[in-house]
């Protein structure tokens, strides 16, 4: 196999696709269509690795007729023309040890990677017992965690990302496993594929790209994708990356190509892309008709080049078995399918209620433990500030479980450490090894978390987001599936990470470093929101937090970083807070402030002048935005007959709404006025001091809401 070196990486191409771009106005990329070549495979090994082709075949079939009787199997991208390398992925792949991250397409991937076909099936019919996640992901997405088979997304070719994080997980354990990624060309053109692949090379990861190029995104042309039609050869300028073209119907020059992938990626040298060159024969899906884009012409000459009709013409012209023996494998195919089915199709579906089950792994302390270690504040003793008590905090949890690591934007500059200095020292004290800089790829930062967190469960990844909540939006996609990875997967894989994010206004920052996502994370079924104003608090949460399994998103109002008000003397070492318990910061009788991060210093001033005016205000600080503690609300609300929601946030659709609502929802006939919310301005935060002041909630705002308030 010729090799030839390009800048930094090697590209290594099959004699049989050495065309490097695609003639214009044809449907697919020339290649020579010789017979496969099976040099080097003994006879045994070929004719099961067809019988498995045409078993994944078969299947694909059976999942098309139970779409046409109506009986499961409501997505369906079938696999045909991408039969040769979807087999030889699943051939290369060690079951039980290497990390597979399959996509939507890829049911003979997981056939010859593990899957029985009573699994598969299982999956197809969205049955309980299906082994992906018991039927709460969309059938044809095909998973086994448990032989390390990854349970994927549907947002088409995310888990780039998370086999890159895996691969860095092998490369700091010094494990000598691999990741897979499978996937299609035109996932290529997503940004965060382009992060994964300069990640992968930059760190040199054992991580194998898949591409399965059939020149088709659902109706797209890949020329309408791409200007290099052969979608490896944009990659051709990354360093410590081997690219490797190959015929993807052909699963000897697969299979070949995969390996010289493993090869290189094991001697530590750096990742590898496989390209293969697919005819996608069918439609994209069941939902798609391809006539309405494709001739009959092209799809016929793409059916001339089926790569099951070309196995089966190799063995019977090179004798390797007779027409007789291959129709007896061809029927004990059909009947292992048949089978299956008639063990599968009566299975129960998920029970209705079971969607309760699964939203969140179990906390070390969680709401219903309100056994909050108490302790007393020492004056006397050295104080804390809001960003002294989160450092120590990841100090003494990064002592207590050498399993957990650090990353994100300048938190392992040699002097800088965080550009609020909130990890400094950590780098010094733990390392590079543990403690790095990532790019400037907030996307990249969280989807290598969540993969990094599937190497092994006790590992625990604390990220900066970004270096502002404001930047972190590139991100919003990895953090939507991290949210549903523990529900999707029915409990077999938690992502467990801490997401600090420094948020709020109040420092003149202006657009891109004043705003405030609690309300859109808080939103999100299946993460915690927590947001600590005071030292001793966010000590609590950042054990809790990084001790438990699951997605924690941990808000820094930057404000109060250095803020003394928030100061405290250091807790015992097992001080933990519990996720969903408020705590009353000032109490009251006539009316209840529930607020949280710099909102709570507001309220506990405005507090303090209405005293002098006989008003009593009892003051919440939330601590925990999801869960939020609604017992300690409603208690509160049942003596005062009164409620203000006061928050930064934007008043539309801020979290206020959500919690005045569910007090008039359930404390109606307590109630002695409306619940009020007073919020910062619905506009992004300005810049000018002028307009910051203008916009932000402020401490006269609340002292005017509660004084209307009473008066009611």
């Amino acid at each position: 196999m010729p090799a030839k070196i390009h800048k930094n990486n090697i590209v290594s191409t099959s004699n049989k696709n050495s065309s490097k771009s695609k003639k214009p106005g044809t449907d697919q990329i020339p290649v020579s269509f010789s017979t496969f070549d099976t040099i080097g495979f003994d006879t045994n090994t070929i004719i099961a690795w067809y019988k498995l082709m045409h078993l994944g075949r078969r299947l694909d079939e059976k999942a098309a007729l139970y779409l046409k009787m109506a009986k499961g199997w409501s997505y369906h991208a079938p696999f045909a023309g991408h039969d040769g390398i979807q087999l030889a992925i699943g051939q290369i792949f060690r079951s039980g040890k290497d990390f597979l991250f399959p996509y939507y397409r890829d049911l003979m991937t997981c056939l010859s990677a593990g899957l029985t076909v009573e699994e598969i099936i299982l999956n197809g019919l969205s049955k309980d017992a299906d082994v992906a996640g018991g039927g709460r992901h969309m059938s044809n997405h095909f998973a086994k965690p448990s032989i390390r088979i990854q349970n994927g997304s549907s947002c088409t070719g995310n888990h780039c990302q998370h086999a890159a994080g895996t691969a860095r997980a092998i490369k700091k354990y010094k494990g000598d496993e691999i990741a897979i990624y499978s996937g299609g060309e035109s996932a290529c053109s997503e940004g965060y594929f382009y992060e994964a692949v300069n990640g992968a090379s930059r760190e040199k990861l054992p991580v194998i790209f898949v591409i399965q190029n059939n020149k088709y995104g659902i109706s797209v042309p890949v020329e309408e994708q791409t200007a290099n039609t052969r979608v490896s050869d944009n990659f051709i300028g990354f360093a410590n990356f081997k690219i490797i073209n190959c015929d993807g119907r052909d699963p000897f020059d697969s299979y070949r190509a995969l390996a010289e992938a493993r090869e290189y990626v094991l001697s530590g040298a750096g990742a590898a892309m496989v390209h293969a060159d697919c005819d996608r024969i069918g439609s994209h899906s069941n939902s798609d008709n391809q006539e309405l884009y494709r001739t009959k012409e092209v799809i016929d000459e793409m059916k001339s080049r089926d790569p099951l009709v070309r196995f089966r013409d190799l063995l019977l012209k090179n004798k390797l078995i007779n027409e007789q023996d291959i129709k007896a494998l061809e029927e004990e195919n059909q009947s292992i399918i048949f089978a299956a089915a008639d063990k599968v199709e009566p299975a129960p579906e998920p029970l209705p209620e079971s969607y309760k089950l699964y939203l969140l792994p179990e906390a070390i302390i969680g709401y219903e433990d309100i056994s909050e270690t108490r302790y007393v504040q020492d004056p006397t003793a050295p104080q804390l500030t809001l960003r002294e008590g989160i450092n120590l905090a990841m100090i003494q949890e990064f002592k207590r479980n050498p399993n957990t690591f650090l990353w994100g934007q300048d938190v392992a500059s040699v002097k800088k450490q965080g550009i609020f200095n909130v990890p400094k020292g950590m780098l010094d004290e733990f390392g590079n090894d543990r403690i790095f800089n990532g790019p400037i790829a907030e996307d990249y930062i969280v989807g290598t978390a969540n993969g990094f967190s599937r190497y092994r469960d006790d590992i625990r990844v604390v990220i900066e987001g970004a270096e502002f909540a404001d930047y972190f939006w590139p991100a919003m996609e990895q953090l939507i599936e991290c949210s549903h990875d523990f529900w999707r997967t029915k409990g077999q894989f938690s992502p467990n990470i801490v997401i600090r994010l420094a948020s709020g206004g109040y420092i003149q920052g202006g657009l891109y470093h004043s705003q405030n996502l609690d309300a859109i994370f808080s939103h999100l079924p299946g993460i915690r929101v927590v947001c600590p104003s005071f030292a001793d608090d966010a000590i609590g949460l950042m054990r809790n937090a990084i001790r438990s399994r699951g997605v924690t998103l941990y808000l820094e109002p930057k404000f109060l970083y250095n803020y003394r008000p928030t100061s405290a003397s250091e807790p015992g070492e097992d001080f933990i807070i519990p996720f969903g318990k408020a705590k009353i910061r000032r109490e009251g009788t006539d009316v209840t402030i529930i607020s949280y991060g710099n909102a709570v210093h507001l309220s506990l001033q405005a507090a303090l002048v209405l005293s002098n005016e006989g008003i009593s205000c009892e003051v919440i600080d939330l601590r925990s935005l999801a869960p939020w503690d609604s017992k300690t609300v409603f208690d509160s609300v049942k003596k005062t007959g009164k409620a203000i929601v006061a928050h930064e946030h934007y008043r539309t659709g801020g979290l206020g709404g959500e919690i005045a609502s569910t007090i008039s929802d359930e404390l109606f006939k307590y109630l002695d006025a409306p619940v009020c919310r007073i919020c910062s301005k619905d506009t992004p935060v300005g810049f000018a001091k002028s307009l910051e002041s203008a916009i932000l909630l402020n401490q006269n705002d609340i002292i005017l809401e509660v004084q209307k308030l009473v008066k009611y």
